[in-house]
């Protein structure tokens, strides 16, 4: 591919190709390696936020694990006007090969808003975003998964050839199997088809299939890349347990979305920790909840390493795990009471009461932590200034034990959860609750809440169907800002929201193999 590059496009070339080779230079564990089939692994947001993203750095370790397969990464840049101004498609980290030229480009997305980011990559790599408007073309297959397959794809899905729902550990090597050695497109769509947990938008429509399950002895998913460049700066990356057995209904990965909760014993999440590693982060939807968490912990902070966890739970919380956390770099103890209220727990099923928030705020203080962070879902259907004024009188006595950090998040009815379907609050009234919250705790709580237009537009987003495509591109045409979403929605979105095949048709470990042997492939 030959591209005119005038002499400032040239400059800022150098400049990105610096930034990225200083990346590189920092990072311990990449992998360089050449072989006959070629995975672009794209995640459409910048480095920083990619490179915390325990299951993008899962894949590109195991898809490297397979002899006949390259994987490298490319991600949104971080300043696509100066990318752009380059004139240079879209290129990988390892090889700075474009990844139009790869036989795959997998992109995982983890939410609703990067929808933008993935229209915004296709761009920049020169290649159509539509799937329709690829027919007929000699591109690489759009292979499309990630967190955000558990809950509702369909918005993203005009924009796939092919897509993973739930777990891609096992259907990702099937998958690229099937696409290296097809006759042609036709035939390989037809038959990637019949797997369980694969969808194909032009074959499968708007009814999804259900949603796959790995099995575990592919699992724990770790990491093999640690660097200073990420929001978990030089953190290995490992989940202890896959899954969660709790139930409650605002939350995507509850029991019923992935067959509870299968746990890994402290050996094998153990070994996956390299020598150079000094920081470890222990991942998944319940970490506290695994049986051998104080072992697993413990062994960690007696290696010298910082702990941390994707969660905690209140109600487990205890004096000899606060002391290990403490021992391992831990400054803040983090917990959610998902509820303004008693009441609203209970609707939202989390089972944490006032006592257990209220010996977390003494646990904090008594190690000598720097404060409690107490984050608080609100919005909930039925919710009433008296549940808000229920928790500014409970915050307010947490902050006499330590110091309290509040986060507030509207609550975003998604798909598969026993709240689907429920409303967004009046915008009015989200931000009459947050006053009520300010007035009543002064100066004494730090309170932060997230944007309610934004959670709004992930809402619409998480609720609606292919008509989503159209807003979307509508938006990214228009500047991707509030008012051009709220413009779109308006104009494209269809009034009935769509539903999704239960859930309870998920797939069970073993169902995928079939003909496949996924040793032989990794060999």
């Amino acid at each position: 591919m030959w591209i005119h590059v005038s002499v400032p496009a040239m400059a800022k070339i150098h400049d990105i190709e610096q930034q990225i080779e200083k990346r590189l230079s920092e990072e311990k564990g990449t992998i360089y390696k050449v072989a006959p089939h070629r995975v672009a692994l794209l995640y459409p947001s910048p480095y920083r936020i990619g490179m915390s993203s325990l299951g993008f750095q899962s894949l590109y370790r195991a898809l490297n694990e397979t002899d006949s397969v390259v994987c490298e990464r490319a991600f949104l840049p971080d300043d696509t006007d100066a990318f752009r101004a380059t004139r240079k498609p879209l290129f990988t980290y390892e090889s700075k090969s474009y990844i139009s030229e790869f036989d795959v480009i997998g992109v995982s997305l983890s939410y609703e808003l990067e929808v933008l980011g993935l229209i915004e990559t296709m761009e920049l790599a020169g290649i159509p975003c539509r799937a329709s408007d690829r027919v007929g073309r000699n591109l690489p297959l759009i292979l499309i998964g990630g967190p955000i397959t558990f809950a509702n794809p369909l918005p993203i899905a005009p924009f796939a050839d092919v897509m993973i729902l739930g777990e891609a550990d096992e259907l990702i090597h099937i998958v690229c199997s099937m696409w290296f050695t097809a006759k042609d497109r036709k035939s390989f769509y037809e038959n990637v088809a019949t797997l369980p947990g694969v969808y194909v938008p032009h074959i499968h429509g708007e009814t999804l299939v259900p949603i796959a399950q790995s099995r575990d002895d592919l699992l724990p998913a770790y990491s093999v890349i640690t660097t200073p460049n990420t929001e978990l700066s030089n953190m290995h990356l490992v989940e202890n347990a896959r899954g969660c057995h709790r139930g409650c209904t605002f939350c995507v990965m509850r029991r019923t979305t992935n067959g509870g909760m299968r746990t890994f014993e402290p050996t094998k999440i153990l070994s996956t920790i390299p020598d150079h590693a000094t920081r470890v982060g222990l991942v998944g939807a319940a970490t506290m909840d695994h049986p051998k968490i104080k072992e697993i912990v413990r062994s960690i902070v007696d290696s010298g390493r910082e702990i941390g966890l994707s969660s905690l739970r209140a109600d487990r919380l205890d004096d000899e795990f606060v002391a290990l956390l403490a021992k391992g770099g831990a400054r803040t103890l983090t917990v959610a009471s998902d509820g303004a209220s008693e009441r609203m727990r209970k609707l939202a099923k989390k089972h944490i009461k006032e006592k257990h928030l209220i010996k977390a705020a003494h646990l904090v203080a008594d190690h000598g932590l720097k404060q409690l962070k107490l984050y608080m879902v609100f919005g909930y259907p039925d919710e009433s200034e008296d549940d808000i004024r229920e928790m500014i009188d409970f915050v307010g006595e947490l902050s006499t034990i330590c110091k309290v950090a509040l986060g507030m998040s509207p609550l975003v009815a998604k798909k598969r959860t026993p709240l689907d379907g429920s409303p967004f609050e009046n915008k009015k009234s989200l931000e009459k609750k947050i006053r009520l919250v300010h007035q009543g705790l002064g100066k004494g709580v730090d309170i932060r809440s997230t944007s309610i237009r934004w959670a709004w537009v992930e809402y619409q987003i998480s609720q609606g169907g292919w008509d989503m495509a159209d807003v979307a591109e509508d938006v990214y045409a228009n500047g991707g800002g509030f008012a051009a979403w709220k413009r779109a929605i308006k104009k494209y979105k269809k009034t009935v929201l769509k539903t999704v095949r239960p859930i309870d048709e998920r797939i069970r470990p073993g169902a995928l193999m079939r003909d496949f042997d996924i040793g032989d492939l990794l060999n």
